[in-house]
């Protein structure tokens, strides 16, 4: 009986005197680190939680800085069409685009913004922004789609996840912790606004593009005429000057296709598409 007790206090004591070390030496860090800092610890625990690791950044992470890039945009940047039926238009076809993609599982969020611009763009977390001067400048649904397809192909890619960590590393706002939340919300809405992607990212989004409008049963027709549409018009409209290479993607993207579904599938109908922009947009 002695003979267990004396084991048991032995190791007791082997545990014991660790931890008390260790409870020591935290509670010295802790103190020196707070005093130094003169910031209350609940403080400092939350502004370590706003830092964000783009390398490692979760889908559910992305999606949540998408929807504050989106509240920015909405506040400050553009303004939305207010017409439902409109909304509604965009938003059935960005969902059966969404679902078609390679990144199906995340929420997809499409919104028609009031501008003449013939200009589409997309952030990170399922964002995408179609103004009413593409709708109009489309000649059928499946132009349209193609260009919404190219969009959610930027998602798919992540790219604006990868523009925005080189934007924080130039700026020098990024650390080997990560990058402060607010600082990625605005780095986010200027990319939105104003960077062109890089060409090899508009590459990867027209193939991804392309793979989903074929997916969701739109001609991929509707990609190539839309695009050699725009090249040739008067003034090179936004979407276009913002995007490196158009001459050498259409080029691509005839490549890519197989020439005996290139009229295939629906959204050619130009009537139909008329007179539904017609109505949404008076």
């Amino acid at each position: 009986m002695l003979k267990r007790f004396s084991i048991s206090r032995s190791w007791r004591h082997r545990w014991l005197y660790p931890l008390v070390s260790i409870t020591i030496t935290l509670s010295i860090l802790l103190s020196s680190t707070v005093a130094t800092l003169a910031i209350p610890l609940p403080e400092l625990i939350f502004r370590g939680i706003q830092v964000i690791q783009l390398s490692n950044l979760s889908a559910r992470q992305e999606v949540a800085i998408g929807e504050q890039i989106n509240e920015e945009l909405l506040t400050k940047q553009v303004k939305l069409f207010r017409n439902p039926e409109a909304q509604n238009y965009i938003n059935q076809i960005g969902q059966r685009l969404a679902q078609a993609s390679d990144r199906p599982n995340i929420p997809y969020t499409f919104q028609v913004i009031d501008d003449r611009n013939v200009n589409a763009f997309a952030t990170m977390g399922g964002f995408v922004y179609i103004h009413t001067g593409l709708i109009a400048a489309a000649d059928n649904e499946a132009e349209l789609a193609s260009v919404m397809a190219h969009e959610i192909g930027h998602i798919v890619g992540r790219h604006a996840i990868k523009q925005m960590r080189q934007s924080a590393v130039a700026a020098g706002v990024a650390t080997v912790a990560g990058v402060d939340r607010n600082k990625i919300v605005q780095i986010g809405v200027e990319l939105a606004l104003n960077r062109p992607k890089s060409r090899e990212a508009e590459y990867e989004a027209d193939r991804l593009g392309l793979g989903t409008l074929i997916r969701a049963g739109y001609s991929p027709r509707g990609a190539v005429d839309f695009m050699a549409k725009l090249l040739t018009s008067g003034s090179p409209p936004t979407i276009i000057s913002t995007h490196p290479a158009t001459r050498d993607r259409i080029s691509a993207m005839q490549q890519m296709l197989d020439p005996s579904i290139i009229n295939s599938g629906e959204g050619l109908d130009s009537n139909s598409y008329r007179a539904t922009v017609e109505r949404i947009l008076s």
